[in-house]
């Protein structure tokens, strides 16, 4: 009944270890991993590793804020890219040295660990979407706003653990009695977060709704605002019964249902 889960999990970690390289620094003693996602100017986002005692060390080599900077999205000429970097940082315990994102792991934890320093750049160069004036506020702020205007009761940045074993954060979960609403805010859909956002929320469900014995929902907000949405990304989403609000219809009695579909 579930093959076709276990099959979809097994061609994702299939196309994560297809598709990351290592070079190794004989001299140095770094080692160069090129993953699979892909950084603010669409290259694969690269992480760098090495050993230190027991210690594994990584370490982006400073490039998420330096692409950040040739963007136009100077993190230090603005206070409010400053106060977004550093809750990123502290959500994923990363932490920064000389505009270097680094974190530390054991032999035991380094899949989390590395898990985490990925999602840290991948959502510091986000932030390269404040350059273009196209929204007064990050996203994430605007579906809070709204949140906070529908009187709704949630826990931002809300963490749980999958059946790999690995913690994925969601940014609000809305529960009842009954149900339990996990949702996510895209300020852009592209060929990155959907799949990771499909595959967090394939990993968390049984876990979940077995722990908690509630239904598992799901809610993709997406700011559709001087944007094109590729349908491709929509139909992914709907595919595994995840509701969608767009941004500028957030008003329509419909999507307010949604919301308040489990509060």
């Amino acid at each position: 009944m579930n093959d076709w889960f276990e099959d979809s999990i097994s061609q994702y970690y299939h196309w994560l270890r297809e598709k990351t390289f290592t070079k190794s620094d004989g001299q140095s003693g770094w080692i160069a991993v090129s993953t699979p996602f892909l950084g603010l100017f669409n290259d694969p986002i690269e992480v760098y590793m090495r050993l230190q005692g027991d210690t594994i060390l990584l370490s982006d080599d400073g490039v998420t804020l330096k692409n950040l900077a040739l963007s136009g999205a100077n993190v230090t000429r603005s206070q409010k890219r400053k106060e977004w970097l550093e809750y990123i940082l502290l959500n994923y315990g990363v932490e920064l040295h000389n505009d270097e994102l680094c974190i530390s792991a054991k032999q035991a934890d380094f899949p989390q660990k590395k898990h985490n320093l990925i999602c840290a750049i991948s959502e510091i160069s986000d932030m390269e979407i404040t350059a273009k004036h196209i929204v007064s506020s990050l996203f994430k702020e605007d579906v809070k706003q709204l949140l906070d205007d529908q009187g709704i009761i949630y826990t931002p940045q809300f963490i749980t653990k999958g059946s790999t074993g690995i913690e994925f954060t969601f940014d609000f979960q809305i529960a009842s009695r009954e149900k339990e609403l996990v949702l996510k805010s895209f300020n852009s859909l592209n060929k990155i977060n959907v799949p990771s956002f499909l595959f967090s929320l394939d990993d968390i469900k049984p876990v979940r709704e077995r722990t908690s014995g509630k239904q598992l929902l799901s809610l993709a907000v997406v700011n559709d605002v001087e944007k094109e949405i590729k349908q491709e990304f929509i139909s992914a989403l709907q595919s595994k019964n995840t509701d969608i609000i767009y941004w500028s219809e957030r008003n329509k009695p419909e999507n307010i249902q949604k919301l308040h579909l489990v509060a």
